[in-house]
């Protein structure tokens, strides 16, 4: 008896007899050619996407500015690209669709944050960048991780969220003004104590109340600039916040922790505050 060492045409199983069940011998269903086909199409790709914009949420969720930083449906999102891959398909545009609706769910419930009114705090150091070229890298270092134990517990024990750290400053975010301000100068009486080399790091701070977009973990709009703005204003160690921040105060706050408050002038010399609506007033706070 002859055995053939490969199958002949007629041996080959065909397609549906690949797809027999081991157990029941019954044929599994599978996608057809033309399912496939019309997976990949550009209109059905394109019909899909159109009808995200209906869908509550980000209609661009699933690129990587949208999907970076924490959360569940980021993270889902992000290994869900890496097994799909980054090739474009209707069903990837639906899978990101549910993904978006998840996503604009937790920010509903304020755990996406969305739209709603936020305090923006920005902060920096004066004088930092000529002092550090002198002092290296160690003792740079040395500094900077001193700053942080000084002036990040208190942004953190206020319910703030450090949204990024740019070096000797930072960016964080608080739900109402009147905890930000509290931690604004909690940080700024805790570096008071700060000291490497004779340097002692002054502060300056910037905070506005709006209402910037979260995507992808950073916060991104017209009021993240002008919180900046805000902190620019700052000169060599000052406390500036916004009209929009001062009336958002609750009215015994600064009492209780004697600050005042007087509108900025600006010096003749001064560069004008670029990105600052004329609408919104810039304000010194001093507290002890």
């Amino acid at each position: 008896m002859v055995i053939p060492l490969e199958p002949t045409e007629t041996d080959q199983p065909d397609s549906a007899a690949r797809a027999t069940d081991a157990r029941t011998g019954r044929r599994r269903p599978q996608i057809s050619s033309k399912l496939q086909a019309a997976n990949r199409r550009a209109d059905v790709i394109g019909a899909v996407r159109k009808a995200r914009q209906q869908l509550p949420g980000d209609p661009a969720f699933g690129d990587p500015l949208s999907v970076s930083g924490p959360g569940g449906a980021r993270a889902v999102a992000r290994v869900a690209d890496k097994i799909v891959g980054g090739t474009p398909t209707a069903a990837r545009e639906i899978g990101f669709g549910a993904l978006q609706v998840w996503q604009a769910a937790l920010e509903r419930i304020g755990r996406g944050r969305g739209t709603e009114q936020v305090t923006i705090v920005f902060t920096d150091l004066v004088s930092f960048s000529s002092w550090s070229l002198a002092a290296g890298d160690e003792r740079t270092l040395e500094l900077l991780r001193k700053v942080a134990k000084a002036i990040e517990p208190p942004i953190a024990e206020r319910g703030g969220q450090v949204v990024k750290r740019m070096g000797d400053g930072l960016m964080a975010v608080f739900s109402s003004p009147d905890r930000a301000v509290r931690a604004a100068l909690a940080a700024r009486r805790n570096l008071a104590g700060v000291e490497v080399d004779g340097y002692k790091p002054r502060m300056r701070v910037g905070l506005h109340t709006g209402s910037p977009r979260e995507i992808g973990g950073d916060w991104l709009g017209v009021d993240v600039n002008i919180a900046a703005r805000m902190m620019e204003a700052g000169g060599n160690g000052n406390m500036m916040l916004s009209s929009t921040t001062l009336e958002a105060l609750r009215p015994e706050t600064l009492g209780e922790l004697g600050a005042t408050v007087k509108p900025y002038k600006r010096n003749f010399w001064a560069a004008p505050l670029n990105g600052v609506p004329e609408d919104v007033r810039i304000f010194k706070l001093t507290a002890p």
